[in-house]
């Protein structure tokens, strides 16, 4: 009896070593992005999610006590080296989901990858609302607002314009696109009289300032609609503002009253334009300034838009994480699906039929305030307005 009490305690003392060598081991997440391509708008998401890595790491990680440890790849703007990534970080590494993309190609590719591999990936940054509608599927979620809500954003001011002959110009690829066209569309259903008169499309960081400004102007436009950035943005306001394209006209303009856009204008930054944006300087919500002053105190930099995507997008992560109870994809899928989680915009919910977040934007006016760029007049707009019904859903999402 002896020997089996033994044996029985021995037995008991090896499966809970056992059960704290598990409890203790990370949970790994698979992170993919173009940090190579695009550093300015990519590191700062990286800071970001790295912030709150630590933050969740130093508060005793999630399920019981397993720490989070993220395993980063760049995939140097290339989808065949993303999808590569995919597969080395969720076979050989162990990943048990993903996370990344700023690039909407990127973002496509590992969305198609978690279809068939049945991994969990949520995208990021990525703007194509192709990834939760027409391409959408079970394993795929999308973080940001997209280029349909964005526009919806945009058209709501928009449409309180005087303008009617409007002209546009954004990048000739899916983003650009789709952005043009669903506010041409969401401007028209508030404003049947307004008539888009003109289209440029430039191809990705190769903007020609002159012909591009000339075409604008010879349109005789009241409006422009932008969605064009980063040097594009550029030589579009540098040879706009010293041919005087944007006087007397009003501009709206995509994601351009974020720091990572503003950034690269300067003192050139242009004065009065509608945009969406991220006024991180003058948002006094407590949770906000938390995370501001956190970041501030990591990095010793200004936070970006992409940084509060990071930081939220591992706070979402960790929120399945407990719901599931686990990490076997299908449950972690349940989890998400409506899943609601705190985050420095407030709190934040996935819809079950798209698998679309409510996280939104700020929408305002852009101004000059000591030498730089900054969006006054603003307020936000809460993500789960501006998205399509569900009717709408389930005619462009293909069933599962």
């Amino acid at each position: 009896m002896k020997r089996l009490s033994s044996a029985f305690a021995g037995f008991a003392l090896a499966s809970l070593l056992q059960g704290a060598v598990w409890a203790a081991e990370p949970i790994k997440i698979g992170e993919i992005n173009s940090y190579s391509a695009i550093p300015a708008f990519t590191i700062p998401y990286r800071n970001g999610w790295q912030l709150a890595i630590d933050e969740i790491n130093r508060d005793g990680g999630v399920l019981g006590g397993r720490k989070l440890e993220m395993l980063s790849r760049d995939d140097g703007g290339k989808s065949p080296q993303a999808v590569a990534a995919a597969a080395e970080l969720t076979g050989r590494d162990g990943a048990v989901l993903l996370i990344g993309s700023f690039l909407s190609h990127i973002g496509l590719a590992l969305a198609d990858f978690a279809r068939q591999k049945k991994v969990v990936f949520l995208a990021t940054q990525a703007l194509s609302d192709d990834l939760v509608w027409t391409h959408g599927n079970r394993y795929t979620f999308r973080l940001r607002a997209g280029s349909y809500m964005q526009a919806a954003m945009l058209a709501e001011r928009a449409a309180k314009l005087p303008a009617k002959r409007w002209v546009t110009v954004a990048p000739d690829y899916e983003f650009g696109r789709s952005f043009v066209a669903d506010f041409e569309t969401l401007l028209k259903a508030r404003r049947p009289d307004v008539i888009f008169v003109y289209e440029r499309w430039p191809a990705l960081g190769a903007l020609d300032p002159v012909s591009t400004v000339q075409a604008l102007e010879q349109a005789s436009p009241d409006a422009i609609f932008n969605a064009t950035f980063g040097s594009d943005l550029g030589k579009l306001v540098h040879e706009g503002n010293a041919r005087g394209l944007f006087k007397k006209r009003s501009v709206v303009s995509a994601l351009t009253g974020e720091p990572e856009f503003l950034d690269v204008l300067a003192d050139e930054a242009p004065e009065g334009w509608l945009v969406t944006g991220y006024p991180w300087y003058d948002i006094k919500d407590d949770d906000h300034r938390k995370f501001v002053e956190a970041y501030m105190a990591a990095y010793n930099e200004d936070p970006r838009m992409a940084a509060l995507i990071g930081f939220t997008a591992v706070k979402a992560v960790a929120a399945a994480l407990e719901k599931a109870g686990g990490t076997d994809p299908d449950k972690l899928v349940a989890a998400f699906e409506d899943l609601n989680f705190p985050s420095p915009a407030g709190p934040l919910s996935f819809r079950r039929i798209d698998h679309q977040a409510t996280l939104g934007s700020w929408v305002g006016r852009t101004e000059l305030r000591d030498g730089a760029g900054v969006m006054v007049d603003w307020t936000y707009a809460d993500g789960a307005k501006y998205q399509p019904s569900a009717e709408e859903i389930r005619k462009w999402r293909p069933a599962e």
